[in-house]
């Protein structure tokens, strides 16, 4: 036994490690709002009553915001649109936008409100913020100013941002980011001339901030976190979910793993829309996870993340992402090989006709290897190895290479790629790899009833998807999404 004059200072050495243990992690909180929508209407409302909207739909935020910050929360995702909603044309969204100066002047609104002019939606968020000395980040509108000095100005002489805004504890504005790839239909807004690049320091990490649509891109997604080297990205939106790939907890959380960064993402909720889906996610995979299409209520995610996760003893190291499958010769194939569409996309699919083996399918210069064995082949289920290697072109332009393992809805193959939320069928292995000629691959793994698998599963060096145990639960698709921005 230590004396006790040797067992003080080891006392305090201890403390000590773990307070520097703790400052290495923080809690984080996303809501995801059932937001309080606006009457339809081409025509602008009164000031007074965009503002009474809005109010509503703070008071429902802050009852989250002062949550989650009494459960010890650092920061707080909102979700995109809301705190206003959607039916907009151009013109009847001008009295919900506020003029959002740059950063730079070191501004809190809450203890100065009019130093820019009217601002009632930032004084308020700024002292949601100021008031519970949490983080808070919101989507909100941004109005700006032209002339005819300027070629691209609108006719109605204003500019247009659809716009993240972040305040510190202090209730100061830290950050303002104007999304660039505006989704379709977002016609009452204006792209920023160029992308932008928002980054700022706290205590608990470096955080980077985009809005929704923005994740399919290389501007600005991949920039901040391979150029600018953020711990955490900041990612409010609204995700109209699209099984069987761009579910939103599916899609966010492999992206997480793929970029190997922390992501907080809050969705807006709506199920007539097939609006939610929101979470933390990690590099190793979901903390915490939420998608209801049953209820229209609310809802808070609290979790703890590293702040700076690449020093992380759990960092995954970097993937080649096609080593293994360059390495192979094709696996055997069947007769069973037929085309099918996902989201508007041609993929080539061959059915598993077996409860094991070994499977090839090819389009273009990508090949899908897959090694399987059900725990059971069941005859009311079908299951299929996907490939897609091209532009898709619907909601906008962009370049895929997916390898998937999914399953049809029926027994018809032609329904296959169509959406389908629960399975029966277990897997006791499975190996997904593909030749990609992109290294950015987001690897997803969704269970029947639209759950992840976080821990179930894991990526390779070499770039194999694998199960590490036989799964929990019957498998909906296992998937290599891969976005080749080299080719856009």
């Amino acid at each position: 036994m230590l004396p006790s004059q040797a067992l003080l200072p080891a006392v305090v050495l201890a403390l000590t490690a773990i307070q520097a243990l703790a400052s290495d992690t923080f809690l984080a909180a996303v809501y995801e709002h059932a937001v309080i929508l606006p009457d339809p209407s081409e025509e602008p409302v009164p000031e007074g009553a965009a503002l009474a909207l809005m109010n509503k739909n703070m008071d429902v935020l802050e009852r989250a915001i002062k949550e989650a910050a009494q459960q010890g929360a650092h920061i707080i995702v909102t979700p995109e649109d809301g705190i206003y909603g959607w039916r907009f044309t151009r013109e009847a969204i001008y009295p919900y936008l506020e003029d959002i100066p740059d950063p730079v002047v070191n501004w809190i609104p809450c203890t100065d409100p009019l130093r820019f002019g009217p601002a009632p939606v930032q004084e308020r968020l700024s002292c949601m913020a100021r008031n519970n000395s949490i983080y808070v980040v919101a989507n909100i509108g941004d109005k700006k100013p032209c002339d005819t000095s300027d070629p691209d100005c609108p006719r109605d002489r204003h500019y247009h941002y659809n716009t993240d805004v972040v305040f510190d504890a202090q209730g100061k504005l830290v950050a303002r980011y104007h999304k660039y790839n505006l989704f379709l239909g977002e016609n009452q807004f204006n792209y920023p001339k160029e992308p932008e690049a928002v980054t700022f320091e706290t205590p608990f990490g470096k955080f980077g901030i985009f809005t929704c649509f923005d994740i399919l891109f290389y501007e600005p997604a991949v920039v901040l976190v391979s150029k600018m080297q953020v711990d955490t990205v900041l990612f409010p939106t609204a995700w109209m979910n699209v099984l069987p790939f761009l579910t939103a907890v599916q899609f966010h959380s492999a992206w997480a793993m793929g970029m190997r960064v922390n992501v907080l993402a809050a969705n807006t909720h709506n199920t007539s829309m097939s609006m939610t889906g929101s979470g933390i996610y990690a590099p190793a995979g979901a903390r915490a996870y939420s998608y209801n299409m049953k209820t229209e209520d609310g809802h808070l995610l609290i979790a703890e993340l590293d702040a700076h996760p690449r020093l992380s003893p759990a960092y995954t190291p970097a993937v080649s992402w096609n080593s293994y499958a360059l390495s192979v010769e094709r696996f055997s194939q069947n007769d069973h090989e037929f085309t099918g569409i996902i989201f508007e996309d041609p993929f080539t699919f061959t059915e598993l006709t077996k409860p094991g083996g070994n499977l090839t399918v090819c389009q273009k210069d990508l090949c899908c290897h897959l090694r399987y064995k059900m725990a059971e082949k069941r005859d009311d289920e079908v299951y299929v190895l996907g490939a897609f290697d091209g532009l898709h072109v619907i909601e906008g332009q962009y370049y895929l290479q997916i390898c998937s393992l999914l399953k049809c809805p029926s027994t018809n193959l032609s329904m296959c790629g169509q959406p389908v939320e629960t399975a029966q069928t277990k897997f006791e292995m499975f190996s997904l790899s593909g030749t990609f000629g992109t290294s950015y691959v987001f690897p997803e793994v969704l269970y029947s009833g639209v759950q992840l698998a976080p821990g179930e599963f894991e990526v390779l060096p070499d770039g194999r998807l694998i199960n590490q145990n036989p799964t929990s639960k019957p498998v909906l698709s296992v998937t290599l999404f891969g976005r080749w921005y080299e080719k856009d």
